[in-house]
């Protein structure tokens, strides 16, 4: 299926891969695929909804969880079309415009939920060292405001990374190895030098996740404090760094490694995070885990189950 003639990027036409080897399978594989969607996506629903509709819960800690179950969205749903397309065999072609959209969408909510952690590790940092200010420093207005910075600082470096793929040329196979687009993947299929793509995505990386990762508490009193206050937040920055790490590496280290490892990590570091951290906020958090009952629930059941405790 590989094209090659020289092709101007925005005339391309680009071919998705689904699981090298288990052809055969993709009916049945895409059955898992489907159900970690699914859970996802009503996982974070769920959360959303718990936190609109309970008056209680419109406080900033909520407000930014309610923001890192719109970004673990925001991760999976541009890749779940094209997944179910080649897992079905329905199509495997996708056109250079609607690659760099889904791109944009993967790249700038990785980034966007890494930012929500860091806001996160602030809302925190405010709760346990300035409890009696809390309300007064993390205001709804400055909330707001955190959001929509969170969302440009992703966005804003990532389009001259793509806006220059516009300006490539691509000679070379035109089969992609994942079944979505992805930066790193696309850029070693062009005949140009790709140097600065290179070197300014490291420095985005660096840059954005580097600094979002730094944990800044001074005192030993406080970093226990933390520990104990913030077990969720520290799982939740795992799951998201840990896949997205390991990814990076395998793309500029492991080149030549079997393809299986790079499609397995790209689907844990887009799935595992939506999935993952609805669960964990529902277990660890009381006012969320007491939502998700009052919503499955009856108010009988309920009642039982505390009397039970």
């Amino acid at each position: 299926m590989a094209s090659p003639n020289s092709s101007n990027a925005l005339s391309s036409t680009f071919y998705l891969t689904g699981i090298p080897g288990y052809e055969e399978f993709h009916h049945w594989i895409s059955i898992p695929f489907c159900l970690l969607y699914l859970v996802g996506i009503t996982g974070n629903c769920t959360i959303l909804h718990i936190i609109r509709t309970d008056s209680k819960l419109h406080e900033p800690m909520y407000y930014f969880l309610a923001m890192l179950s719109l970004t673990d969205m925001g991760m999976s749903l541009p890749t779940m079309v094209s997944l179910f397309r080649v897992l079905w065999s329905i199509s495997r072609e996708i056109q250079f415009s609607a690659c760099v959209f889904q791109m944009f969408l993967i790249h700038t909510f990785s980034f966007t939920e890494s930012s929500v952690l860091l806001a996160m590790a602030l809302d925190r940092y405010v709760a346990i060292c300035h409890p009696l200010r809390y309300a007064t420093i993390l205001t709804p207005k400055l909330i707001m405001k955190i959001g929509i910075a969170a969302l440009l600082r992703s966005a804003i470096p990532i389009i001259p990374l793509l806006a220059r793929l516009a300006f490539f040329t691509f000679c070379r196979s035109h089969v992609l190895s994942h079944s979505y687009c992805l930066h790193q993947d696309i850029i070693h299929l062009a005949c140009a030098d790709i140097k600065f793509n290179v070197i300014y995505g490291m420095v985005v990386i660096t840059m954005l996740w580097g600094l979002d990762s730094v944990l800044r508490i001074a005192s030993r009193e406080g970093r226990l404090k933390a520990l104990n206050t913030c077990a969720c937040h520290i799982c939740a920055v795992l799951i998201l760094y840990v896949p997205m790490i390991g990814l990076s590496l395998v793309h500029r280290f492991a080149e030549h490694s079997s393809p299986l490892i790079h499609i397995v990590m790209a689907h844990i570091y887009l799935l595992i995070p939506p999935v993952l951290n609805p669960i964990i906020y529902s277990v660890k958090t009381k006012q969320i885990r007491q939502g998700v009952l009052h919503l499955l629930l009856s108010p009988k059941i309920i009642s039982a189950v505390r009397q039970k405790c």
